[in-house]
């Protein structure tokens, strides 16, 4: 099977999305697919090679296009970049043949489909409804969303539910098989050996909850270090470090440490957020599998996007947007270790359903128009 995989991001990025990109891929080609990637060509920050930063096999092949990097004009610079990009790739497109064009960017879905191109999948992860993603939705071959919620919102929305195929994200279950120790992460990030230590990686977005977990930071018990491995520039982490001292700021680490740095930590922290429907029914974090792969007890906010994927059985789920409730629930945690580690390796157990490889072969399902 011939799939071109268009993302219109930047690749590799810092961000979580550039990760989820890479890995889809990897597993599609791993699983037997020709594939090729197509990204612009835009201003990169991160010089490295995108498969030794994100120790991605290099099974499959990545072109780069022409495109007006016109982001920093805003929303409209944005669209114009889009559209150019889409005009750019639009040649090579009709010239090569493939079984499929997978996509998770509704604007340049909806272009393409504009300009006549129709074998597209769309893979939706944000609950999106303007212009473009209207017209994706309901003119893209297959539609792939990563929650139940989210075929619920395009199905409240008119679109035909069996063309709405639910996919979660994956993980790279053998990238957790052999972390380094306790004390040699404490020793490389600077943690104290002697404090238990609640820890939370990723971005710092108002969606993700952090803002509790800080709050949060100052009312857990004195032995607990609350850690935050993530940010979106170096000002930001400063500004929060100077405002939040009872928090522990270790910056933006790159992914290949991940499964190392979870190794620090006593329990790992997931505080999505309540407001909103991208984190109540929409997100399906890569954090949450990562946290499960890593064999350490986690405390998540009780959503319906996070209880799609545990549960009481194999987290702590508590309620958003609640300091006093985050913080009771890590001393907890960390006071009865027999129901932690229970839990952990409940979660570790769970997590087996969600690899690249699973979600590849249903991917290639889809594309193939057969029941997944």
């Amino acid at each position: 099977m011939n799939i071109i995989y268009i993302s219109n991001a930047r690749i590799p990025t810092e961000w979580a999305h550039g990760l989820q990109i890479m890995k889809t891929c990897e597993a599609l080609a791993l699983s037997g697919a020709r594939l090729e990637l197509w990204i612009p060509d835009k201003k990169m920050d991160i010089r490295e090679d995108p498969f030794a930063y994100y120790g991605v096999k290099k099974a499959f092949s990545i072109k780069r296009f022409f495109t007006l990097d016109l982001v920093w004009l805003g929303k409209i610079g944005f669209i114009i970049q889009s559209v150019s990009f889409a005009l750019s790739i639009l040649p090579s497109l009709r010239r090569t043949k493939r079984d499929a064009v997978y996509c998770r960017d509704e604007i340049i879905v909806a272009l393409l489909i504009f300009f006549g191109v129709r074998d597209i999948v769309w893979e939706s992860h944000d609950g999106s409804w303007g212009v473009f993603a209207r017209y994706a939705a309901q003119y893209a071959r297959r539609m792939v969303v990563v929650t139940q919620g989210l075929k619920d919102f395009y199905c409240e929305r008119g679109i035909v539910a069996g063309n709405i195929h639910v996919i979660p994200n994956g993980i790279d279950l053998k990238s957790f098989e052999h972390p380094e120790s306790v004390e040699k992460a404490r020793a490389r990030l600077g943690l104290p050996p002697d404090k238990k230590i609640a820890l939370y990686i990723g971005m710092l977005e108002g969606w993700k909850g952090t803002g509790t977990l800080l709050k949060a930071a100052s009312l857990v018990s004195g032995g607990t270090v609350i850690a935050i491995i993530g940010g979106e520039s170096e000002q930001q982490v400063a500004r929060l470090a100077d405002e939040y001292p009872h928090t522990r700021f270790l910056g933006f680490r790159p992914v290949r440490e991940l499964a190392d740095n979870q190794a620090a930590a006593e329990v790992l922290i997931l505080p999505n957020t309540g407001v909103g429907d991208i984190s109540v029914r929409f997100t399906s974090p890569l954090k949450l599998l990562s946290y499960m792969a890593s064999g350490r007890p986690i405390i998540a906010s009780d959503l319906p996007s996070i209880r799609e994927v545990v549960g009481e059985k194999d987290a702590f789920l508590v309620p958003p947007d609640n300091p006093d409730a985050l913080a009771k629930m890590i001393d907890t945690v960390l006071e009865n270790p027999y129901d932690a580690e229970r839990r952990a390796q409940a979660a570790r157990e769970r997590v087996q359903e969600y690899t690249w490889e699973k979600r590849a072969h249903r991917i290639l399902g889809v594309i193939e128009e057969k029941s997944v």
